[in-house]
């Protein structure tokens, strides 16, 4: 029987986060032994790491929809501009 590897659960923006400031808090609260701070230090970096991950990518995602809703009302502009009047051309 083989073991399979469970994939690791990436953690939401709002999931890091929480973390974050639960290590912050353990931290600051003293609650830490030495033998554990630099793995929650390390641990922290990581998702300090993800979250700005998740930002960037959050950010060209909302680049990407806004240059593609200004395209689509300069073509719609520019197909009134075009499109054929009733009105007499004098």
């Amino acid at each position: 029987m083989t073991k399979e590897k469970a994939v690791p659960h990436e953690k939401s923006y709002t999931e890091a986060v929480a973390r974050l400031d639960e290590i912050l808090s353990l931290i600051e609260e003293g609650e830490v032994d030495i033998d554990e701070l630099s793995g929650l230090v390390a641990e922290a970096a990581e998702l300090v790491t993800l979250c700005r991950q998740k930002i960037a990518a959050a950010e060209m995602q909302v680049k990407e929809v806004t240059e593609r809703l200004e395209r689509e009302v300069a073509e719609s502009a520019k197909g009134q501009d075009e499109a054929p009047s009733d009105e007499p051309p004098f």
